[in-house]
């Protein structure tokens, strides 16, 4: 079996070396295993094919007659960033190794060499190459799945916010990030994870509101065969599914409390055991949690630990809410326009200045996923080129401002434009009529009074 075969990849590999029986030899070597080569003598050359063609690989000898492969090397990699330069040389040493490696190579081949080792290097890289095009087509489908993700955030507060964050990506130090439900918590903790150094290892995500104790506990922690019922075998849980890489804990305010101090240690040590097992396993995970209530009102009230508050705090994150983002909501807004037009298969729509205005006087009780699921409802109700604001939800039209007490207005007044406020800013009709003290019929009267 050729070497293309064992692991599905023909790469576009450069050769550079000045003497031709090297290069002769070298290409007819790569192109039985099925690669595409080009073989040249000089730089000149070898600059002239990096700009015509992309390659995967290039092997370039250090001496190329007067000039240096050395000097070579990040030139080649300014025009191709992607490229694994292997350098080989007759003259090979520790100085000239580490040097060329400082300058961006890949690896190091001394002259004379077999064609083995020509092919442990072709494959090596081809497995590089191979999960770097997997990374990028996930970071791909991640973009059209989540547009958000793109992060087009112009206001300088989300800049600062996306700074820090990406200040302290490689360190393994733990963060909590706060914000509102909808800010993009989870967006943030994903792209701290592929900034840092762990961003080829597994990124995990654990709801704790969204499971009881038992099952919450499990998840992280994993299980033994017979721990409780239902465990028909082993499980290894969220912690050791993520080795290596990042597990990031959502919504870290509804852990139950008989899990907290297992996760405190879990931080302090990297210990743990799964349920019903004796076995101290460790792990090498970095642990991001978010949160959208105030932990430390909650560690007041007994519902949060506070060693493990204490803990999780180390670096907090703060994502601004929305409406305190004013310069990024227009950006967003066409960012998510361009993306459900092509998921819809649309032309391009534009906003019109009545609708931008509307989502610019908005108050955005549910951030981004607000704008979002706007967006998308927009798309599916125009017709033509133009998204107006009529497309928009009627709970988006500009309210008056409530007036003070003592004005010379009618109480009816009042009412209408305190419960135009409640309603947009609360998520459900019920959760309305109780701010109100109505029951849900009187608002449902009182709506259809006021064209609501």
């Amino acid at each position: 079996m050729v070497l293309s075969e064992k692991i599905g990849k023909h790469l576009a590999i450069l050769v550079v070396d000045d003497e031709p029986n090297i290069r002769k030899v070298l290409s007819m070597a790569l192109e039985a295993e099925g690669h595409q080569v080009a073989a040249v003598g000089n730089s000149r050359d070898a600059l002239f094919e990096s700009k015509r063609r992309f390659f995967d690989l290039a092997f370039v000898d250090l001496r190329l007659g007067a000039e240096s492969g050395m000097e070579l090397i990040p030139v080649l990699l300014a025009a191709c960033p992607w490229m694994k330069i292997v350098v080989i040389t007759a003259y090979a040493s520790i100085d000239s190794a580490v040097e060329a490696m400082r300058r961006g190579a890949f690896d190091y081949l001394s002259k004379p060499f077999t064609h083995d080792h020509v092919t442990l290097l072709v494959q090596k890289v081809s497995e590089v190459r191979l999960l770097e095009q997997k990374v990028e087509a996930l970071q791909g489908a991640l973009n059209a799945e989540v547009p958000e993700a793109n992060f087009v955030c112009p206001s300088p507060v989300m800049q600062r916010t996306l700074a820090m964050a990406r200040q302290v990506a490689d360190s393994d130090v733990t963060i909590l990030i706060c914000g509102e439900s909808g800010t993009g918590k989870t967006l943030l903790a994903r792209a701290v994870h592929s900034w840092s150094r762990r961003a080829a290892k597994p990124f995990g995500v654990v709801s704790c509101p969204s499971l009881s104790l038992e099952l919450l506990e499990s998840e992280l922690f994993g299980h033994v065969k017979g721990a409780f019922t239902g465990a028909s075998r082993d499980a290894p849980g969220r912690i050791a599914a993520c080795e290596g890489g990042t597990l990031f804990l959502d919504e870290i305010g509804d852990l139950p409390l008989p899990i907290q101090p297992k996760l405190l240690r879990f931080l302090q040590e990297k210990a743990y055991e799964r349920v019903g097992d004796v076995v101290t396993r460790r792990a090498d995970v970095r642990v991001i949690a978010a949160t959208n209530v105030n932990l430390e009102a909650a560690v007041r009230d007994g519902r949060f630990r506070e060693d493990l508050f204490y803990r999780l705090n180390v670096l907090e994150i703060v994502v601004p809410p929305l409406r305190e983002r004013n310069e990024d909501i227009l950006p967003l807004a066409e960012n998510l326009l361009v993306f459900f037009a092509r998921q819809n298969h649309r032309g391009i729509l534009h906003l019109t200045d009545d609708a931008r205005d509307a989502l610019k006087g908005y108050e955005w009780p549910g951030n981004v996923r607000e704008l979002r699921n706007i967006l998308e409802r927009a798309v599916l109700l125009s017709n033509g080129e133009d998204i107006h604001a009529a497309h928009l939800p009627m709970r988006m039209k500009p309210t008056e401002p409530i007036p003070n007490v003592g004005d010379r207005v009618s109480l009816e007044k009042i009412e209408e434009l305190h419960i135009r406020r409640i309603l947009a800013s609360t998520k459900s009709f019920e959760e309305a009529a109780k701010i109100l003290g109505m029951d849900s019929v009187t608002l449902w009267r009182r709506r259809k009074q006021y064209g609501i």
